[in-house]
């Protein structure tokens, strides 16, 4: 692969552009209407002659004759790279957000990019192991380590001062531990904890994994899912007993599903330990999803599960501060912003 350069020869009609980068090479002609005609081919090959849209109006780059073309293109101050690097994030917010897996020709529609555009850079994202390819077919899922990051940006951020401060928020108004947790193929995770000071209790570690079934906020993040998703999870998931109350017949936990949807909220009445009530309520995103769960646990001696439900309004205040701190978005990235692609080879 050659050495990273870009070459520019004075720009007017008639006269040649040559780019190549890291990653391709690009050589093009100016036309009379100030687009480029161009193709992707290795350094040592000529242009095929296909017309395009050019990004930037070649004038920008007249007396321009030898460096870097990724200079001249960051007019607005951005840092070289910034519109490649957007564009890329969008594809991700797009692939994550899709609920079943998605082609490159249904991310060009929806983001309105050039096919060659989304297919380099989900290309990319594959090579470098940020998404991956659905089982037996082409188009894109997120990939583990996407995943993984996701999760530990989320571990995180749940234990921000002003995230982990809701928590001991409702420590002190309740006295009893506090959870805050995800669902995470196929189990709860705990992003977030704090216990109480009273001397029995659960011990539990931030990113412990727990069942779905029979815990609060498992329950609760199950019954909030949508009827395909339902489906999937109780095929995957074991429905171990645990205690003499967790539910281990499907038909049942479903109807029990339907109750907590219903409610709003959850509870585990020694499902998953004997002794230990549990409580949560969703915590949900800017468009109305839940996104996580809010629970506190305490021996059943302290706390039984109607006095649990007690505690529901208190909960729901502490969730809806944990959506304002966690979910709801403070800016927002415009699709114009994204288009300020200053990609050396100035083709769409």
């Amino acid at each position: 692969m050659p050495q990273e350069r870009s070459v520019v020869a004075s720009v007017r009609p008639g006269n040649t552009i040559v780019v190549e980068s890291r990653y391709f090479a690009y050589a093009g002609l100016i036309t009379r209407k100030g687009c480029v005609m161009s193709s992707k081919t290795d350094s040592r090959s000529a242009p095929k002659g296909r017309v395009v849209r050019a990004r930037q109006n070649v004038s920008q780059y007249r007396d321009l004759s030898r460096g870097s073309i990724e200079k001249a293109t960051s007019q607005s101050g951005a840092p070289a790279g910034a519109g490649s690097i957007l564009k890329a994030l969008r594809i991700l917010e797009k692939i994550v957000h899709h609920a079943r897996p998605i082609s490159v020709a249904e991310l060009t529609t929806i983001l309105d990019y050039s096919k060659p555009t989304t297919h380099r850079i989900a290309t990319f994202l594959e090579e470098f192991g940020y998404l991956e390819r659905e089982p037996g077919g082409r188009r894109f899922i997120e990939s583990q380590r996407l995943v993984d990051l996701a999760l530990n940006v989320l571990l995180a951020a749940s234990q921000r001062p002003n995230r982990h401060g809701i928590l001991n928020w409702v420590v002190e108004n309740t006295g009893e531990t506090c959870n805050f947790g995800i669902m995470h193929r196929g189990e709860l995770v705990y992003l977030d904890r704090v216990e109480t000071d009273w001397p029995l209790g659960l011990r539990f570690e931030s990113g412990s994994r727990v069942p779905l079934h029979c815990t609060a906020i498992g329950k609760l993040l199950l019954s909030m899912s949508s009827g395909d998703s339902l489906d999937s999870l109780l095929k995957t998931i074991r429905l171990t007993k645990y205690t003499d109350t967790t539910i281990v017949d499907e038909k049942e936990l479903r109807a029990s599903l339907a109750e907590i949807r219903k409610a709003g909220f959850s509870i585990d009445n020694q499902e998953f330990m004997c002794g230990v009530v549990c409580i949560a309520v969703p915590v949900f995103d800017s468009t109305g999803q839940m996104r996580a769960g809010l629970a506190i646990s305490a021996p059943e001696a302290r706390m039984s599960a109607h006095q649990a439900v007690e505690h529901a309004p208190l909960l729901r205040a502490a969730a809806a501060k944990m959506q304002a701190a966690m979910f709801t978005p403070v800016g927002h990235t415009s699709d114009d912003e994204a288009d300020r692609d200053d990609d050396p080879t100035l083709v769409s």
